[in-house]
């Protein structure tokens, strides 16, 4: 599972500007947003989109999600219940890279 995780990890980090936004607050949002309405379309689910900013999530999670399973055909052969752990791993490890090893300081300035 690491191994996988990792290489979503590398191909998100390679692709997707969302995780770069300028505060911690926006990245961790973005993360969880787009992150995880791509588990709920890997998992064969139909997202939530009542808001505009769900909307928006979708619209980066749509292309992200066929553009992995294009790029890694073994999640094709996952069962939903592993879906959930692999996103969740992506999710942390993206965090753990944009948010809490960055040497940005001025991603925890308040006054923004």
């Amino acid at each position: 599972m690491i191994d996988k995780i990792e290489a979503l990890t590398a191909y998100v980090q390679e692709r997707c500007l969302w995780q770069f936004y300028s505060r911690a607050w926006d990245r961790e949002e973005n993360i969880n947003g787009v992150l995880g309405t791509v588990e709920v379309l890997l998992s064969g689910e139909t997202p939530v989109l009542d808001t505009a900013q769900e909307k928006c999530f979708y619209a980066d999670a749509k292309i992200l999600a066929a553009e992995l399973k294009t790029k890694f055909s073994w999640l094709g052969n996952m069962e939903k219940s592993e879906i959930e752990p692999l996103i969740a791993g992506v999710k942390q490890r993206i965090r753990e890279i944009a948010i809490e090893k960055s040497t940005n300081c001025e991603l925890h300035v308040p006054n923004y």
